[in-house]
């Protein structure tokens, strides 16, 4: 319990959250795939605890990426979408229900809903 799968075309952004997520919840490791393409058979290993994968990429987008983990067995709990879309946009094309949540990943407010995240993550993987 503990492994994190960012799934985002976005390398900046990508970095700065694997960066900011190894400096406050160590226990937790995690990976990037900038090319959705590649995340694919990691997800389908099926040892992926959390799946963060940016709605809006370049040849599969977020919504097969989901699609694509919810066939191979993933947990919708264990996806969250993450965009520089609105939240009710997201909202439109993934309901309450489809995964663990959707969130805008520029909205400072959404770091609160991460960080309740990773620390229930942290907790888990401490055996706590």
């Amino acid at each position: 319990m503990g492994k994190i799968l960012i799934v985002d075309d976005d390398k900046a952004f990508s970095e700065f959250l694997k960066k900011y997520i190894n400096e406050h919840y160590p226990v937790l490791s995690v990976q990037i795939c900038t090319n959705p393409v590649r995340a694919l058979p990691l997800i389908r290993k099926g040892d992926v605890d959390l799946l963060l994968v940016d709605y809006e990429m370049p040849v599969i987008d977020g919504e097969k990426v989901v699609r694509y983990a919810l066939d191979v067995g993933m947990d919708k709990s264990r996806i969250i979408i993450i965009s520089s879309r609105d939240a009710d946009y997201l909202h439109e094309h993934f309901p309450m229900g489809t995964c663990l949540a959707v969130m805008n990943k520029y909205e400072a407010g959404q770091k609160a809903v991460l960080d309740m995240v990773f620390s229930s993550m942290q907790r888990k993987a401490s055996g706590g």
